[in-house]
């Protein structure tokens, strides 16, 4: 039987893998959720995404690499640090929506089918 070859794509190459390979992590998602509402504090973050310290810190850099997110540092003691989306980040807000539509659709499905599967 004869397979298809399945090459490799780039993620320039598909505009969904280029997405993802931005913000496809659990992190990166609750990070961008979070910063739709406004500028927050790491230690905001922190808390409202559960994530750690390092994996926090690693994808909020990530996200600045990539233009998403944008980090204003205060001069004031101790340190006050703020996270922001960009123009760019902010242009996320309706694949979100979409996203967290489809969640909310998804979760009523799994309801119905769990309420006709007890009947």
């Amino acid at each position: 039987m004869k397979t298809k070859k399945q090459t490799k794509t780039k993620p320039q190459d598909c505009p969904i893998e280029e997405l993802f390979s931005l913000i496809g992590n659990k992190w990166k998602v609750l990070i961008l959720r979070d910063l739709l509402e406004g500028s927050r504090r790491f230690g905001e973050l922190k808390q409202a995404t559960g994530a750690s310290q390092k994996s926090l810190t690693s994808k909020l850099r990530e996200m600045e690499d990539a233009g998403l997110v944008e980090r204003k540092v205060f001069p004031e003691v101790p340190p006050r640090v703020e996270y922001t989306l960009t123009d760019i980040g902010y242009s996320l807000a309706p694949v979100l929506d979409s996203m967290a539509q489809w969640g909310t659709d998804y979760r009523e499905y799994c309801r119905l089918k769990d309420k006709l599967n007890n009947r």
